[in-house]
């Protein structure tokens, strides 16, 4: 049994980092000779001031992501410090980027460590943040698809269909509300701490519902995913043949980016593949959605790779010294 979990383990990490490494062979795969040097001078020439910008929005949204927390753990009598909470925030950005969906896992621990906040609680708030940005998402979409209504609709009969994925997430929270309540009345030990471990998550979802500051909550989220798409509209100025793209263009290949960041490790192989095919189906250059997918998901990985590689050697090493 140990050996078995041990192999569901590794399996998680090591099949879809393959399936990273598989699209972006795959990705590059594709291209002729010349398309390489095109995208290779794409890169070269991309203008590091709107880059250098992109960063900006992107350590605002991040900010703002970790202030954010704290209206969610205010109501359950837990007050981090905005430098702790960053800290943990852009840890679980670097954990996404080698383990898929681990983040969620360690930014709970990295607050755990750092303010002594249960973990379960804080886990549980940040099912309910994720929650709020599951709705934010499909708020976007919606714009896109007024915006773009036509050719999105098109483009998503041949794109992979979130809706499915949706509906899991669904279905897995009623299943755990009703297996919890299921176990309510058990006292056998084991049951009884898995029951107080549910139960700690459910009052870190629930506190989204009590927080004092509802209002500010919601101007941070307008803000964060404001952010992340002004970082993604920055970007295409980067890129000549992008510039220029219609706003209704941005919203679509933001909601498709956003999805494909989930399916491999930080959008890994996908996520440029993902942007050729976009521009590329509303009529730009191939080459120009390749660099400005390279550039887009290169310029944040290595981002998260160093900020959050420092934020977690802050956590679990300096701290503990």
């Amino acid at each position: 049994m140990a050996y078995k979990n041990k192999l569901i383990k590794a399996l998680k990490i090591i099949l879809p980092l393959s399936l990273g490494v598989f699209l972006m062979w795959l990705w590059l795969g594709r291209m002729t000779p010349q398309e390489r040097i095109i995208l290779w001078d794409n890169i070269k020439n991309a203008n590091p001031l709107w880059i250098a910008i992109s960063f900006v929005f992107s350590i605002l949204s991040h900010l703002s992501r970790a202030y954010r927390w704290k209206f969610i753990l205010e109501p359950m009598g837990y007050k981090p410090k905005l430098g702790n909470s960053f800290a943990a925030v852009m840890t679980a950005y670097f954990a996404n980027t080698f383990v898929l969906r681990s983040g969620e896992v360690l930014r709970g621990v990295a607050i755990q460590r750092t303010d002594k906040i249960p973990f379960e609680k804080a886990f549980g708030t940040i099912v309910s943040e994720r929650i709020a940005d599951l709705l934010m998402l499909l708020l976007i979409m919606v714009a896109a698809i007024i915006l773009q209504s036509t050719a999105l609709i098109d483009y998503f009969k041949t794109a992979a269909n979130p809706i499915p994925s949706i509906i899991t997430l669904a279905a897995l929270l009623i299943i755990g509300i009703v297996g919890l309540r299921i176990l309510k009345k058990s006292s056998h030990p084991f049951i009884v701490k898995i029951r107080n471990f549910g139960l700690g998550i459910l009052e870190g979802v629930k506190s989204i519902l009590n927080m004092k500051k509802n209002a500010a909550f919601i101007f941070h989220t307008f803000f964060i995913w404001g952010m992340y798409i002004a970082m993604f509209w920055i970007v295409t100025l980067a890129v000549p043949g992008l510039q220029g793209v219609s706003f209704g263009i941005i919203l679509t290949a933001f909601v498709i980016g956003a999805f494909s960041m989930s399916a491999t490790n930080a959008g890994m192989g996908l996520y440029p593949l993902a942007m050729a095919a976009v521009f590329s189906f509303f009529g730009y250059l191939k080459t120009d959605g390749d660099a400005f997918g390279s550039i887009m998901w290169g310029t944040q990985t290595i981002f998260n790779i160093i900020i959050g590689g420092l934020s977690a050697l802050y956590v679990f090493i300096i701290r503990h010294r």
